[in-house]
């Protein structure tokens, strides 16, 4: 949480979000428990039974992580350092190894001098005309490794965030995660975020959530705007867990909520406190220790793994995940159902070409209900169509999928979505064959790496122009490895390596450089195309400057490949496996 108070706007924000009241909360004490003593009777009605408990074991392991990265980049996290990159690093690869739509959007203005990007993911399923919004900001300040301030809630989000994926509900609505740079600098980042939507886009956020420090040592319960409509299921969870919350007074305006605020978007979050000191009624109600601050270690270097109070991070977590599914997740009994297959489920054209497949719906439960179809996944070059767009459940449309004479040779999953009351999807494979000619070309986009950080994925934080190493031509390479501790860092790309060529090439340029002595292979560089590892290094091949390192991936030819890059370290002494200039060539 920022530092400094900023001014609250004099505005009353109200939204309708189901604004039912526990009709029979349960008793419970205050004791430490994940749910409710028992299960409450209805919500808006989903009962909280509905969402899961998520495992804070899981939340602390992120925990973990985070106040390992700092340790590895001279104690912090603070936006503008390798830290917080690497904390961006983690949580992208974990978001999308689970099947999020993850943007990095660089602050490229009012942010400080070198802050890294805020991370945006989307859970791709649910009307997105109508978004919930969850939000946390992971940087820290300067002086410490930031585990509470604010590990806490960007860790806590990251699990909800892999539960919601695992268990893979219907959706009613899209769902979006935010972990935002620069807020201990004055709320940079998510201000930049408001900022840069338009008025339609903000008018489709219905409600966001914030959580800053929800994990303080002698913390209260506070819950941002505690009567508002937005603030209600969130409220609903805390009552029945008997934990009387109050308003975030402390945290008024001092967190990224506020820049939503601000834009006219309803509001609401957990926290446990900040710097404030606890009075002697909410220690007698919560306990812990009056006339003592909610988290001694604030702003500090202690601000580390030790610093989490596990039965309020508990507490926490479990009520964010209820407040999702309850504002996000369809019921999960429906009134109304349908079923959704494809037939045939395969295709196999020629570039130009095209191929047909029929959609079937049937009615599984309640009455039939009109269901638009939609299909996504499809490469350059291919348009998919239905005939007609929506069926009534029961009945079938005609799919096409159009091929354009430039279409890469390769196989390609698409997934067909239809969408009534609930969601379903199926897949589709298409396979463009090979014409028998071949045109030579490199096919790796950013080879080199000086143009940011896309197309590749994983630990992206790994690439820039760092300090201590060099690169082989320009200016940016990636540095996987160098820790000097157990750690991984992995960069992967996907391509399509068309048919019709005789030969398909990897090559890149490596430097390795070790403080390791001994002939022994401590550390270790891989190369993998999916689950095939095509070479290992290790610090025993550590060299002067770079050498060009060539595999040969031509029985790939044909094939949409993942082509991932791998370092993995012990538990002491680095080794540093530098890439830059990497090609896929055919021919």
């Amino acid at each position: 949480m920022v530092l400094r108070r900023l001014a609250v706007a004099g505005v009353s924000l109200a939204i309708t979000l189901g604004t039912a009241v526990l009709t029979a909360a349960p008793t419970a004490s205050a004791a430490p428990h994940a749910q409710p003593a028992t299960t409450p009777s209805v919500v808006g009605g989903a009962a909280v039974g509905d969402a899961p408990d998520i495992d804070v074991a899981k939340v602390q392991a992120h925990l973990t992580e985070l106040n390992a990265i700092a340790t590895r980049n001279g104690g912090t996290r603070k936006s503008s350092g390798q830290g917080y990159r690497d904390s961006v690093a983690y949580v992208k690869n974990k978001l999308q190894a689970a099947g999020y739509t993850v943007t990095e959007q660089p602050c490229t203005s009012g942010c400080s001098s070198g802050a890294g990007p805020n991370l945006i993911a989307e859970w791709p399923q649910g009307d997105a005309g109508t978004v919930y919004m969850f939000g946390s900001h992971l940087d820290s300040v300067g002086a410490g490794p930031g585990i509470n301030d604010n590990g806490s809630g960007s860790a806590a989000l990251l699990e909800t965030a892999l539960t919601l994926a695992q268990q893979n509900p219907a959706m009613a609505a899209r769902v979006r995660f935010g972990w935002w740079t620069d807020e201990e600098q004055g709320l940079n980042g998510s201000d930049f975020y408001v900022s840069s939507l338009s008025g339609t886009e903000r008018s489709k956020i219905k409600a966001y959530y914030n959580f800053d420090m929800i994990a303080s040592t002698n913390g209260g319960y506070f819950i941002n705007h505690v009567n508002s409509g937005a603030a209600q299921p969130m409220k609903a969870y805390w009552d029945s867990l008997n934990l009387q919350p109050e308003e975030n007074t402390e945290g008024a305006g001092r967190s990224d909520d506020y820049s939503f605020e601000q834009a006219g978007i309803a509001t609401s979050g957990y926290a446990m406190g900040a710097g404030a000191r606890k009075t002697s009624a909410q220690a007698a109600k919560w306990g812990g220790t009056a006339n003592r601050s909610y988290d001694p270690c604030y702003h500090q270097s202690c601000d580390t793994t030790g610093n989490i109070n596990s039965t309020g991070l508990n507490r926490s977590v479990d009520g964010i995940a209820y407040t999702l599914w309850k504002l996000a997740v369809a019921n999960s009994t429906p009134a109304n159902d349908f079923s959704l297959a494809v037939a045939p489920t395969t295709g196999s054209v020629d570039p130009g070409g095209t191929a047909t497949s029929t959609v079937s719906t049937a009615t599984t439960k309640g009455s039939a209900q009109t269901v638009k179809l939609s299909a996504s996944g499809a490469p350059a070059g291919v348009t998919v169509s239905f005939n007609p767009a929506s069926v009534t459940s029961g009945g079938s449309s005609t799919m096409t999928v159009a091929t354009a004479s430039s279409t890469a040779p390769g196989t390609y999953p698409l997934t067909l979505t239809g969408t009534g009351s609930v969601a379903h999807s199926t897949t589709f494979t298409l396979t463009v064959k090979g014409t028998g000619s071949c045109t030579g070309q490199q096919l790796l986009a950013n080879g080199g790496f000086e143009n940011g950080t896309a197309p590749w994925t994983g630990d992206t934080g790994a690439i820039g122009a760092h300090s201590g190493r060099s690169a082989h031509s320009g200016s940016r390479f990636a540095w996987l490895g160098g820790y000097g501790s157990s750690a991984t860092d992995s960069l992967s790309q996907s391509v399509t390596v068309p048919s019709g060529c005789a030969k398909a090439t990897l090559t890149y340029w490596l430097h390795i450089d070790t403080d390791e002595t001994d002939r022994v292979a401590y550390d270790t560089f891989r190369v993998k195309v999916g689950n095939t590892t095509l070479t290992t290094l290790s610090n025993t091949d550590a060299a002067t400057g770079y050498t060009q390192r060539t595999l040969d991936l031509t029985p790939y030819i044909g094939q949409q490949i993942t082509l991932t890059f791998t370092a993995t370290e012990d538990a002491s002494l680095q080794t540093s496996f530098v890439i830059d200039d990497a090609a896929l060539q055919t021919g």
